[in-house]
């Protein structure tokens, strides 16, 4: 797992699982608590001056579920990346994943110029023996990496947000996984990189008494089915029965996104479209997506005239333990698919603002637009907003 949000989806994913037949799921890593200390990306609040304020621990359902068992126990591998925020939310997925009886171990995967052989090879054992393997982000060059190394005859694929949809896209039609934001072909390096990337793919592909499995809340192509992977639904049980229901507010919150940073958006129409949103809607607090740049917020804080929220653990979580608003804004993002499930027995309301096509940067893909629309138009449980 490389972040929060793959782990939580891990966490469903167990929650309504059994483990593989005759298989010994107990733990072979690293239990130690990840050592990182790194700059504090630990989640607080920031009212614009520079002002913190930390969130509180999780609730005492949560803490409550410590002693209980799981119904096998998982070998979690987390992979962090540098920045702080990821981090962060990482670090306290963790502890969550501890709570739940899972085995957890930090590679640092990223920490050097050795830091991915050593990775892999420490890897290498567990996975050849593995019968069963649970992946977050299938587009990951590391993990695919990790992916040439098993045998395994089941693997599992689970949400990492929007990208999920476009991975099973490409794989009903046969395609080379790419991230829909990249423009081209990604130069040399994924020239070189080419076989590595096609092996991983047909692992991801049932054959030879292989099995795959999807396990989302996202709309995903139908055509995948034909070619032999499950599709599950994930409604996040395990999160509403851990967390909540959430205190509201009576206020209206807006969720922001990386748009700005993966080179999709132009910033300055970012902001003023921030900017109209919390005017129109009386918007007071802006949960910022853990990607986004403190000089990013910094002017999100200024010119919307809106509290700045760094989460310490994914949305889901956040707005089920609240206080949150009554109403949620987001533009096209995982959560206007998955914050309905995770708020599912509330009274919160969901609402998408489209994103107007004059708002993309020359860099952005030819595909942008018309995947940020699929984002917005399936989104079946949130009020679409004009863009």
């Amino acid at each position: 797992m490389e972040s929060p949000v793959q782990l939580l989806n891990v966490l469903e994913w167990a929650h309504t699982s059994t483990g593989p037949a005759g298989q010994d799921t107990g733990p072979y890593g690293d239990t130690r608590r990840p050592g990182d200390t790194g700059p504090a990306g630990d989640a607080g609040r920031s009212d614009g001056a520079g002002r913190q304020r930390r969130r509180t621990g999780w609730s005492g359902k949560a803490r409550a579920s410590a002693g209980a068992r799981p119904a096998f126990e998982l070998d979690v591998v987390i992979l962090p990346p540098h920045d702080p925020m990821t981090r962060g939310q990482l670090r306290r997925m963790a502890e969550l994943a501890r709570d739940e009886g899972h085995s957890v171990r930090w590679a640092e995967a990223r920490g050097g110029a050795s830091a991915p052989l050593k990775t892999l090879s420490s890897l290498a054992r567990p996975l050849r023996r593995a019968s069963r393997i649970v992946i977050g982000d299938p587009f990951s060059r590391y993990v695919q990496l990790l992916l040439n190394l098993t045998a395994a005859r089941e693997v599992v694929v689970v949400d990492d947000g929007t990208a999920t949809m476009e991975f099973v896209g490409q794989l009903a039609r046969g395609e080379r996984l790419t991230r829909w934001h990249r423009k081209g072909a990604g130069g040399p390096v994924a020239v070189l990189y080419g076989p590595v990337s096609h092996r991983a793919r047909r692992r991801l592909t049932p054959t030879g008494g292989r099995r795959v499995e999807v396990f989302s809340s996202m709309p995903v192509d139908d055509t995948v089915a034909e070619l032999g992977v499950t599709v599950r639904a994930n409604d996040f049980a395990w999160t509403r029965a851990r967390f909540g229901p959430p205190r509201l507010t009576g206020g209206t919150d807006l969720v922001g996104t990386s748009l700005v940073e993966t080179g999709v958006v132009d910033t300055d129409r970012y902001l003023e479209a921030v900017a109209r949103l919390a005017r129109e809607h009386g918007a007071t607090r802006y949960f910022a997506h853990r990607r986004e740049s403190a000089q990013k917020l910094h002017r999100v804080a200024n010119g919307a005239q809106l509290e700045i929220v760094r989460p310490d653990l994914p949305l889901e979580l956040v707005a089920r333990r609240g206080p949150i608003g009554h109403t949620i804004l987001s533009f096209p993002s995982t959560v206007v698919h998955t914050l309905p499930l995770a708020l599912a027995g509330t009274d919160v309301k969901v609402a998408v603002c489209d994103v107007d096509p004059a708002w993309l940067t020359e860099q952005a893909s030819p595909r942008a637009q018309g995947f940020l629309s699929g984002v917005t138009g399936t989104a079946r449980a949130a009020h679409r907003l004009p863009s």
